[in-house]
């Protein structure tokens, strides 16, 4: 499988947005598929590259930050909002919100491909922000799932495809690395925007702190739009999906089984371990909601740190390990009792489980035969990534009406399914020829 590229030149930030394929109001909103073909590397550094980190790290911040938010929005709808509901129903909101992230891709994914980021970029950025400010309006369960789960959720897959694509083809050598910074911000949201509503709602009110966190998306995500360019496109239109991918490599049909059932188990911690703190642990409600940002910001580091380790040992290499300790840790999880035990956890897991996410676009960068195609392939193992994040915490809820045990073992399962599943990737990657990737 191989294709002409057509790139733009590395230092095509400096020029009008007429000359280069921009991410910028002013720029034209038709493909720029027919730019000249270049041949040119990689820069795998620079000023340009490095903002197309920049703006990625903040479309993960604000994607996969508020996504990683959403136990702290459960915790309260439980308690006021929806506290008719049952918490698996409620999970249902969250569950829809990272299920239409991923899912959408699958389309999206091609759209960038055909040169369509910019215009894309838009209007999914105004999605995502429209939908946060509409949740602060909303009183019922189903207004939730429109605003905050459906409507945050395409939104949020138009703003991340291009967070994973764009830097991708800016780096070779330092690509694991980069693209973990890149997600790297999918903590750091993660932890502000926790302490951003915990802070403000008894201070201003649910409606008002949502909304501040809205326009606080907006000033980011318009850094984002301003600094990201795209570099590779294919010079001939494809379909929207390549099913013959699954068949032709079977190393890519194993990775996407483990991001299935790694996805499946990876957020359930994240979406009930607060609960588990009251609940169980024994913990103070005020420090309880502390075990989320310990979590992500944990995760922060677990994301850049095995980034750079897997420029050295190889991006299997470093998801095996560390998916096989979160599957440790995720049975481990059962014999805690103690608040300081609970926090030691929140620590280890939140590093180990970073890298699922912060390496799945480098791994996939590593196993596409070329990287013309990176949004293609992309697009199709994030959409199995979101059918197991569709079906995993709301399965976890309804377990957890017969034990946490139950709920703990399901977690733990999953994940070790994942870990096999990278294993087999790892071993078909060493055992059958590829072909010469391009980038």
């Amino acid at each position: 499988m191989s294709a002409t590229v057509v790139e733009t030149k590395p230092g095509a930030a400096v020029l009008p947005p007429s000359k280069s394929p921009v991410m910028d109001p002013g720029a034209s909103s038709e493909p720029a598929a027919d730019a000249a073909p270049l041949h040119q590397p990689p820069p795998n550094g620079g000023l340009l590259a490095w903002l197309q980190v920049l703006g990625s790290f903040f479309c993960f911040m604000n994607t996969w930050g508020l996504i990683n938010t959403f136990g702290a929005f459960q915790t309260y709808y439980s308690a006021n909002l929806l506290a008719h509901e049952p918490e698996s129903t409620i999970a249902w909101i969250g569950s829809i919100q990272a299920f239409l992230l991923l899912a959408s891709t699958l389309f999206m994914g091609p759209l960038c491909d055909l040169g369509y980021t910019r215009p894309q970029f838009i209007i999914c950025s105004v999605m995502a922000v429209f939908g946060l400010m509409m949740t602060s309006l909303c009183k019922e369960y189903w207004q939730f799932m429109l605003a905050q789960g459906i409507c945050m959720g395409i939104g949020f897959g138009g703003v991340f495809i291009p967070a994973v694509s764009i830097p991708s083809s800016y780096f070779t050598t330092k690509r694991a690395f980069a693209l973990g910074v890149c997600a790297s911000g999918s903590s750091f949201g993660g932890v502000i925007y926790p302490i951003i509503f915990h802070r403000l709602v008894p201070q201003i009110g649910f409606q008002w702190t949502t909304r501040v966190m809205a326009f606080i998306m907006l000033a980011t995500i318009l850094v984002s739009g301003s600094c990201m360019r795209v570099r590779v496109l294919p010079s001939q239109k494809r379909s929207f999906l390549d099913l013959s991918a699954f068949i032709k490599y079977p190393k890519f049909t194993l990775y996407n089984l483990a991001c299935f059932f790694g996805f499946t188990g990876l957020y359930i911690p994240f979406f009930y371990v607060q609960q588990y703190a009251v609940d169980v642990a024994g913990v103070p409600s005020e420090l309880a909601f502390y075990t989320l940002p310990i979590l992500n910001a944990a995760s922060l580091f677990g994301r850049i740190g095995p980034g750079f380790i897997a420029d050295k040992l190889g991006v299997l290499n470093t998801m095996f390990v560390c998916s096989g300790l979160s599957c440790v840790l995720a049975f481990c999880w059962i014999a805690i009792y103690s608040e300081p035990a609970l926090m030691v956890f929140c620590i280890l897991y939140g590093f180990c489980s970073g890298t699922f996410v912060s390496l799945q676009a480098a791994t996939v960068a590593h196993l596409v035969p070329h990287m013309g195609f990176m949004g293609t392939w992309m697009g199709m193992c994030a959409f199995v990534s979101g059918l197991g994040l569709l079906v995993g915490t709301p399965i976890a809820g309804a377990l957890l009406n017969v034990n946490w045990l139950a709920l703990q073992c399901f977690c733990g399962s999953c994940i070790a399914v994942a870990t096999l599943c990278i294993f087999g990737t790892y071993l078909v990657e060493h055992n059958v020829p590829v072909d010469e990737k391009g980038v």
